[in-house]
C-alpha cells in the first residue's frame, strides 16, 4: 500500500510541475505574440518565486499543523484554479499576476510530500520513496512540452493552461478518498504496518508540533536550508530556462522543443529515482545510510563542472541536449528534498523543508534576476559556470553541519512536547 500512496505523491509532483512549466514552454510564443522582453520573462518568474518563497515557509508550517492528508487537499485545488487564469492574461503584469497565485500555492506539495513519505515508510526507504515523489516534478516538466505544445498547436496558447489546470481537480478526488494515516488505513495489513513503524511505537499518537525556537537550535535544520539555498536555484535554472535555452542557443523552434526538450526532464527524473534507488540497493548490501547517500551526493556532485563546462562549449544540438540531460540527472540524483526525511524528527520535516525551501526560493529570485541580465547581455555560459560548483559546496556544508546521515529514524529521539 506505501507504494500505491508514493505513486499519488508523485502524480501530485506531475501535476505540479505540468502546471508549472507550461509557460516556459510557451514563454517564446507568448513574447512573439505579447511582445515582451527577456527581462520581463524574468519578472515575471520571479513574481512566481516571490510568493513561492513566502509561502514556502508558511505552507511547511500549515502542513505540519494540518497534516499531509487536509494541505494535498486545499493546495492542489488552489494551485488548479491559479493555473487557469493564465487563459486571462494580455500583458506581462496580468502573467505576474498568474504566476504569484501559482506560487502561492504550489510550494505546499514538497513539505506535505516529504511529511506524507515520512508517515509512510521506514527510514531505510525513504531516499527511495522521496525519490519516486520528486520524479514526479520532472515527469510533469517532462510531459508539458509536448502535452502543452499540442494542445498550443491545436487549440491556442491558453488552452494549454486551462487543460492543464483542470487535471488538479480530478487527482484532489481521488486523494480524498484514498489518503489514511497507516494506523487508520483500512487496507493496510499488519506485516506492512509493522515495516513502516519501524522504529517508532504502533498506536502512539502523533507528537505535537515542534517549536520555532527548538528548530532553529538543531544543526540539521541548517544543514537542510544551506543544501536548498545553493541547489534550489539550479533547479529554477532547468525548468525555467531549459527551453529557452534549447530555442535561443541551439535554435529549436516550438515543434523542435515539443518533439525533444523533453528528453532532458525524463534524465531529472530518472536522477531522482536513481539518488533514492541506489543508496537503498547499496544498504541492501550492507552499506551504512549515511555512506550509500553521501556516495552518491559526491559522485553528482564531481560530474557537474564537467557537464556545465560541456554545455556551454556544445555547438550541436544533439550534443547539448545530451549534455544538459546528463547534467539534470546528476542535479536530481543529488536529493536535496530527501534530506529531511533522513535527518530530522518527524514533528518538525513540514516546517523544516517548508523554511528551507522558502529560504532557497529567496535566492531562486535573485538568481532569476541575474540570469535574465546575464542572458540578454552575455550569454548561458557564466549562468552555467556558477551552477557547476554549487552541489559541490552544499555537500561540503552538509557534512560540517551534520557529520553523517543517521541510520536511526529520527523520530525515535523525537521531542514529545513543543
Amino acid at each position: 500500500m506505501r507504494w500505491y500512496i508514493v505513486a499519488l505523491l508523485a502524480l501530485a509532483s506531475e501535476l505540479n510541475y505540468l502546471d508549472r512549466q507550461a509557460l516556459s514552454v510557451l514563454a517564446q510564443t507568448i513574447q512573439d505574440e505579447l511582445g515582451f522582453t527577456t527581462i520581463e520573462y524574468s519578472y515575471i518568474t520571479s513574481a512566481f518565486l516571490a510568493s513561492y518563497t513566502v509561502m514556502y515557509l508558511v505552507s511547511g508550517r500549515l502542513v505540519d499543523w494540518l497534516g499531509s492528508r487536509k494541505s494535498f487537499s486545499i493546495f492542489v485545488t488552489g494551485w488548479s484554479i491559479a493555473t487557469i487564469l493564465h487563459f486571462f492574461a494580455r500583458s506581462p503584469f496580468h502573467f505576474a499576476a498568474c504566476r504569484f497565485l501559482l506560487g502561492a500555492t504550489e510550494p505546499a506539495n514538497f513539505p506535505a510530500g516529504v511529511k506524507a513519505v515520512s508517515e509512510w515508510f521506514p527510514m531505510r526507504e525513504r531516499a527511495l520513496a522521496v525519490g519516486l515523489f520528486n520524479a514526479g516534478t520532472a515527469i510533469g516538466a517532462g510531459l508539458a512540452a509536448p502535452v502543452v505544445s499540442v494542445i498550443a498547436l491545436t487549440l491556442g496558447w491558453r488552452w494549454a493552461f486551462v487543460i492543464t489546470g483542470g487535471l488538479g481537480f480530478l487527482w484532489v478526488i481521488v486523494w480524498h478518498f484514498a489518503y489514511r494515516l497507516p494506523p487508520e488505513h483500512p487496507r493496510l495489513s499488519d506485516e506492512e504496518k509493522t515495516l513502516i513503524l519501524d522504529g517508532r511505537a504502533a498506536g502512539a499518537p502523533p507528537v505535537p508540533m515542534l517549536a520555532w525556537s527548538k528548530i532553529l537550535r538543531m544543526r540539521a535544520t541548517w544543514a537542510c536550508v544551506f543544501a536548498r539555498m545553493l541547489t534550489d536555484p539550479v533547479t529554477y535554472l532547468f525548468v525555467f530556462w531549459t527551453p529557452k535555452y534549447l530555442q535561443e542557443v541551439q535554435g529549436f523552434d516550438l515543434k523542435d522543443i515539443g518533439k525533444f526538450s523533453w528528453i532532458p526532464f525524463v534524465a531529472l527524473a530518472l536522477g531522482n529515482i536513481a539518488g533514492g534507488l541506489v543508496p537503498n540497493r547499496l544498504v541492501r548490501l550492507g552499506w551504512t545510510v549515511n555512506r550509500a547517500r553521501m556516495s552518491v551526493m559526491l559522485l553528482a556532485s564531481l560530474a557537474m563542472p564537467v557537464l556545465c563546462f560541456s554545455i556551454t562549449r556544445a555547438t550541436v544540438p544533439a550534443i547539448a541536449l545530451t549534455c544538459i540531460s546528463l547534467a539534470m540527472f546528476c542535479h536530481a540524483a543529488w536529493a536535496n528534498m530527501t534530506l529531511p526525511a533522513e535527518i530530522l524528527p518527524s514533528n518538525a520535516i513540514g516546517s523544516v523543508t517548508g523554511l528551507a525551501g522558502a529560504l532557497g526560493g529567496v535566492m531562486g529570485i535573485v538568481t532569476q534576476t541575474a540570469i535574465g541580465w546575464t542572458v540578454q547581455n552575455l550569454s548561458f555560459t557564466p549562468v552555467f559556470a556558477v551552477a557547476a560548483f554549487m552541489h559541490l559546496s552544499a555537500l561540503i556544508g552538509v557534512k560540517l553541519l551534520i557529520g553523517k546521515i543517521s541510520q536511526r529514524p529520527p523520530e525515535a529521539d523525537a521531542p514529545t512536547s513543543a
